[in-house]
């Protein structure tokens, strides 16, 4: 995959919208643990952002996703990795299988207020006993005339505090755990910044190690009422839509991770040659020069990968397998390198405000969410046919 002209275009724009409306509220959001999230997608909304590979009819721009994969790539540049989570969800997450396989009401009514950047939206999976065992979910909706009556709760929710609506993966049938769910959109509030909706509960903010500016919530739904045509596609697919979308969101964290870890080596090698130790200076050191020079090109190898396997995805193939390969590279490079880089600062890594040590902080959710390293292992185990399918 190489980038065009019009991919670098994206590129500046949204470099350009980080530099000067989003970096320098950064401190300030992550001191507060949430950031406006209607006022920044407003913005991405009006720059075109928020759609980029959605239909047309719906203020997408109809791209194919590399697209998708040079504006996850700029989103490195935000000095923290929760805003950029954010908008991720909104954008790869809560709304590809919306934009695939929802009617065309329900895309008028909540996938172009998405684009538009009017609406937040989260996706609702995880809960508090079904995390990367996703067929282990609980939450219920039952029938009740032209309604889903839905009652269960959903964990690690990012944007949910802030959500006008939830893609929300929840038990519809009896059947067997991969064939009896769906995907349901759930009004989180009766409009933009409104109340919300009646059986829907805020249940406590979860305070994290990392990822501060980005709100994650425990949500509980108490027969929370739903039109039936709020459902997305068939009923009883929802399981496999949610596996299609999580290629995405796997490709989605590969590529944002690229130019935050290239940012840190950058910021580290700066530090190094002009931090003075022993009579030089700590990049004169050979074992500093060796180990930044080992972390540039793991970087470059995962971008090598994720670039194959989104050219592979355009071009309509299953990518199943180096999608989480990425993924769990990713992961285990956001924790090794920003780890390895804080070591080189010494004491002034170690401190809150330092820029490292804000990704070490928030990289190490990289082998967590959207499915933790072991269940990627376990995907590879099985297309290799080691393991059992």
């Amino acid at each position: 995959m190489q980038y065009t002209h019009e991919h670098l275009e994206i590129q500046k724009t949204l470099k350009r919208f980080i530099d000067e409306e989003v970096n320098p509220h950064v401190d300030e959001w992550e001191a507060a643990e949430i950031f406006p999230a209607h006022q920044v997608f407003k913005r991405l909304g009006e720059l075109g952002l928020l759609g980029l590979t959605k239909p047309e009819e719906y203020g997408g721009a109809g791209l194919d996703y590399s697209y998708a994969m040079a504006m996850a790539e700029a989103l490195g540049h935000t000095h923290c990795g929760g805003v950029p989570m954010a908008i991720g969800v909104q954008t790869d997450m809560a709304t590809p299988a919306l934009a695939r396989f929802g009617s065309d009401e329900l895309r008028k009514q909540f996938l172009a207020p998405a684009i538009a950047g009017e609406m937040v939206a989260c996706i609702g999976v995880s809960e508090p006993g079904a995390g990367s065992d996703v067929a282990g979910i609980k939450s219920r909706a039952v029938k009740d005339g032209d309604d889903y009556v839905i009652t269960g709760q959903k964990m690690w929710i990012t944007n949910s505090l802030q959500a006008d609506w939830m893609c929300m993966l929840v038990n519809t049938g009896e059947g067997p755990a991969h064939k009896n769910k769906s995907l349901v959109i759930v009004p989180m509030r009766d409009g933009p910044n409104g109340k919300l909706t009646k059986g829907i509960s805020v249940a406590q903010k979860i305070r994290k190690i990392g990822m501060n500016s980005s709100d994650t919530g425990l949500i509980y739904f108490d027969e929370v009422r739903v039109p039936q045509r709020y459902r997305i596609g068939g009923e009883g697919q929802g399981f496999i839509y949610q596996m299609q979308q999580f290629q995405e969101e796997r490709l989605w964290a590969a590529a944002s991770c690229l130019q935050s870890l290239s940012n840190c080596i950058g910021w580290t090698i700066e530090w190094a040659q002009e931090r003075k130790l022993f009579g030089a200076s700590l990049a004169d050191q050979q074992w500093v020069q060796f180990k930044l020079a080992e972390y540039k090109t793991e970087v470059e190898s995962l971008r090598a990968l994720t670039y194959r396997a989104c050219e592979m995805y355009v071009g309509g193939q299953d990518v199943l397998e180096l999608a989480s390969m990425a993924k769990l590279k990713a992961g285990r490079l956001n924790r090794i390198i920003p780890d390895g880089c804080l070591q080189f600062w010494g004491g002034m890594g170690y401190t809150w405000e330092n820029k490292v040590s804000r990704m070490f902080r928030d990289g190490r959710l990289g082998s967590i969410g959207g499915g933790a390293d072991e269940v990627m292992l376990g995907i590879l185990a099985k297309i290799m046919g080691v393991a059992k399918r």
